[in-house]
């Protein structure tokens, strides 16, 4: 088995950044070597706390000792940054999505056909436990024939308006984590896609011409489903539920409480509400995340969410506006 250390130049130190940081120093096998990060104080402030270098894009891909990029910057930055890290031999790891455009997405994905260097798209669901007992629970046919997945996604309160005029829209940002697994778990691709929306938690959202509220209906050639309804406002905390029902029964997740205390009393039983936001519920996930992309590093495994799956994860969300705006059924490209 490999000792060897990987260096890693991270792009972008904001909060996502922040997290993937956090878990590359703390693998034994990881090290960040150098922060990219021109805007504003963040990147000074991590890379000073790492007692690294803060350098730009040009000065990262010209250090030969750099082995994987984590791109974690703006999303108008990843396609170049991809294509240029495994165009020059390193490993890449990025956020979601690849790019806004599909058009972009596909263009970037044949320029990278001929290089042998990794990408993982940073699909975190996949990697939260439940959620990958979950599927590996479908594949061992704990459930006979998958027939109907849910999931359910809302967020606690809606963004920023300048989050949400960078943002892409509810289905390139929010609601395509939610494709993505409804394909994993469906583990058939859909061939239609229905879409509702509305704006109604929010009228910055609705000034913005962005939807808070919407419900996605995927259907595969085999006829199995998925049903995807989101949020932007939900009261109680951040709501993550997934359902797979089968020829002989159902697999579910719920929702991880703030903590397990409850309070059972003789007007009722009390539990704690689920966990504010996606840093808290899915730091497992984000943790599982980094050691497997250790063992894409190693080259004992493949990247277990690829470029093609963010791309195929896209058209899903440009066939859900497609079908919005048309008030009809679109067959998925």
């Amino acid at each position: 088995m490999t000792s060897k250390v990987h260096r890693i130049a991270l792009f972008g130190a904001g909060r996502i950044g922040q997290v993937h940081a956090a878990n590359i120093a703390a693998h034994p096998r990881t090290e960040i070597a150098l922060v990219v990060d021109p805007f504003g104080d963040a990147g000074a402030a991590l890379a000073a706390r790492l007692g690294v270098p803060l350098v730009d894009a040009d000065a990262a891909f010209a250090d030969d000792t750099i082995d994987a990029i984590v791109i974690c910057s703006a999303t108008e930055t990843h396609a170049d940054l991809i294509e240029r890290g495994l165009t020059s031999g390193r490993a890449v790891f990025c956020e979601k999505p690849i790019d806004l455009s599909l058009a972009r997405v596909e263009a970037l994905l044949d320029s990278v056909a001929d290089c042998d260097a990794p990408l993982l798209v940073a699909f975190n669901r996949r990697f939260d436990p439940a959620v990958a007992a979950l599927e590996a629970g479908i594949r061992a046919g704990d459930i006979g024939d998958v027939e109907l997945v849910t999931v359910m996604s809302k967020d606690p309160a809606p963004p920023t308006l300048a989050y949400l005029e960078g943002s892409g829209g509810l289905f390139r940002d929010m609601t395509i984590h939610d494709l993505d697994i409804a394909r994993f778990l469906l583990g058939e691709e859909p061939t239609s896609v229905v879409a509702t929306a509305a704006a109604i938690t929010s009228p910055d959202i609705r000034a913005a011409g962005d939807f808070d509220t919407a419900c996605i209906t995927l259907q595969c050639a085999s006829g199995r489903m998925a049903v995807i309804t989101n949020s932007r406002r939900a009261a109680f905390g951040y709501d993550q539920r997934m359902e797979a029902h089968g020829s002989l029964g159902t697999l579910r997740t719920e929702n991880v409480p703030a903590s397990t205390l409850v309070l059972e009393r003789a007007d009722g039983v009390r539990r704690e509400n689920p966990m504010h936001f996606f840093i808290e519920r899915y730091a497992d996930a984000y943790r599982l995340e980094w050691a497997h992309f250790v063992e894409v590093l190693d080259g004992t495994v493949p990247p277990r969410a690829t470029g093609e799956d963010g791309r195929l994860a896209l058209v899903l969300a440009e066939a859900a506006y497609a079908s919005l705006k048309g008030g009809r059924r679109v067959a998925v490209p």
